[in-house]
């Protein structure tokens, strides 16, 4: 018989039951005090965690699961220590061939299933040839074909040079190959630290820790993950009926027996703006262009007059930090397009030297008869970009351009995101991520990618130079030359055709006694990004 949680029915219970001042809980970012440990967690040896993240189609790595965080059930070739450098999980070493069309791992000959099998090099291979054939979420177009040589050596034969081979390694679980079917998904088994005990689809997950984990073992036998909204999340922590809750930074308070961790994240939100002229449409038939975008003084006049740190304050409540780029102090980003923000009157002035003057006294700049007017679309379900939206109409108003903000549905939004601006929500542990948004040989205006139609020849070049480096450290200098090469690049200081604004802190409420160590920079908000790090977690 499946258990229901009698949690779950306590928490309806429980709510409310306990007061809290509205003082704001303030704790330096990545760190958490501890005073007292749980009861429940000492005695019991386990943790309730209500941290978001529950995945639409379940728990299977070939069609996504665990490419923003953490896998938790299964092992992963390669993992990210806390300064996001590369370090081993299955693989004991990697090599790449001369041409770098191909990638050996040799795999490690301790590691089991929780079905008790042994993990071998055919389950690695089986598991990224049908990521590959699943056409989901997991970006493998540069892998031709995965094949064991024994049963710890795995051969990639790619398509084409691609050193953000390694980062994909670090985000595909690996699936046991007697075991995959339709239904593993809701079933999983894997190597990772724990293991799968029941899952009950909206409400909650619960996972055991794996005793043959041949890694360093986990501190809690057992994790229940509950899959409630924030208000509610609130509530638990306020009954004390959570260890660790994920909140938002509208819901910050001081709670007595907890604090609050605050993680850094590249979970970045920017604007889209189209680059060219209207007048042409996709390849699928939608509109492509936008008369005011597609001039560059627009473009930087919005990227260096708005203040970032203003917004972050009165939208984040200060949880959160200026965005410039895709990829702010990963390894890849290139620190020299953090800008000087918020110059106004610098940037008013720039607009007229550039042909946009107010004529009417409208308080609206125009140029060619064409007034300094933009659609702003955000998805109306999240409340954090409407206000990002709105903050950011504010401030571009300063400078004599009117940003009409819309909530639109995404089916809406992908009708109209090459001809107006979209209030977008990025940030990956791949370079590829930007290479999707920016390159432009072959992804102008392809689904989500490269919505702003923008093309640099050289940012190309760059980027396909960084794909055919042999080592991480070789491409990250290409990928950081693509932002910024001194003379043109993709970022802030060249072409413009993002405006980033905010880096949105991952804000968790953690009881006092538990240590969550050391937190990696988090990825976008989906999945479990703060359990990366599970064998770090102990009572102090």
């Amino acid at each position: 018989m499946k258990m229901r949680s009698l949690l779950a029915a306590s928490l309806v219970l429980m709510l409310g039951l306990s007061g809290c001042s509205t003082k704001a809980a303030v704790a330096p970012i990545n760190e958490s005090k501890s005073v007292v440990s749980s009861d429940k967690a000492q005695e019991k040896n386990e943790l309730v965690l209500a941290i978001g993240g529950e995945p639409d189609e379940g728990f299977d790595p070939c069609t996504g699961w665990g490419r923003y965080g953490s896998p938790l059930f299964q092992s992963t070739l390669l993992a990210f220590d806390e300064n996001m450098e590369f370090k081993n999980d299955l693989a004991t070493e990697y090599s790449i061939s001369d041409n770098s069309l191909t990638w050996t791992f040799k795999i490690r000959n301790d590691a089991k299933f929780t079905d008790g099998t042994k993990v071998t090099a055919e389950d690695v291979a089986f598991t990224f040839n049908t990521a590959k054939a699943s056409s989901s979420e997991v970006d493998l177009s540069s892998m031709k074909e995965a094949r064991a040589i024994d049963d710890t050596k795995v051969e990639f034969l790619l398509n084409s040079s691609m050193s953000a081979f390694a980062n994909i390694a670090v985000s595909v679980g690996i699936v046991p190959k007697h075991l995959y079917s339709t239904g593993y998904a809701a079933n999983p088994v894997g190597s990772g630290p724990y293991k799968f005990v029941q899952w009950d689809k909206g409400q909650q997950l619960i996972v055991t820790r794996n005793d043959d984990y041949y890694g360093d073992k986990p501190a809690f036998e057992k994790l229940t993950f509950l899959f409630i909204g924030e208000d509610t999340a609130l509530a638990a922590v306020q009954s004390k009926t959570v260890d660790v809750a994920m909140t938002s930074p509208l819901l910050v308070q001081e709670l007595d027996g907890y604090s609050l961790l605050r993680c850094k994240s590249v979970d970045n939100r920017g604007m889209s703006m189209p680059v060219t002229m209207p007048g042409t449409v996709s390849s699928d038939g939608i509109p492509v262009g936008n008369a005011v975008t597609s001039d560059i003084a627009i473009r930087k006049a919005l990227i260096y007059g708005i203040s970032r740190q203003e917004i972050v304050e009165n939208t984040l409540g200060g949880y959160g930090t200026a965005a410039y780029s895709i990829c702010d102090e990963l390894p890849w980003w290139n620190p020299e397009t953090r800008i000087k923000d918020g110059d106004v009157e610098g940037m008013k002035q720039y607009l007229i030297e550039m042909g946009w003057v107010d004529t009417n006294s409208d308080g609206i700049v125009e140029k060619n008869g064409v007034p300094a007017k933009i659609n702003l679309l955000y998805p109306a379900s999240d409340s954090a970009r409407q206000a990002l939206s709105i903050a950011f109409s504010q401030e571009a108003k300063k400078l004599g351009i009117e940003i009409n903000v819309e909530g639109k549905g995404w089916d809406d939004i992908g009708q109209r995101m090459y001809s107006d601006c979209v209030m977008f929500g990025w940030g990956s542990h791949n370079p590829m991520e930007m290479y999707n948004l920016y390159f432009g040989k072959s992804n102008l205006t392809v689904g989500y990618n490269n919505p702003t139609n923008a093309e640099n020849f050289k940012v190309d070049e760059y980027m396909d130079l960084a794909l055919r480096s042999r080592t991480p450290e070789e491409a990250n200098e290409y990928w950081k030359k693509a932002q910024w090469d001194g003379q043109t690049g993709l970022s802030n200081l060249g072409d413009a055709s993002w405006c980033w604004i905010a880096n949105v802190e991952h804000l968790y409420y953690v009881r006092d006694g538990l240590d969550l160590g050391k937190q990696q920079i988090h990825p976008h908000g989906h999945g479990f990004p703060v359990v990366a790090n599970i064998t770090e977690w102990k009572l102090k």
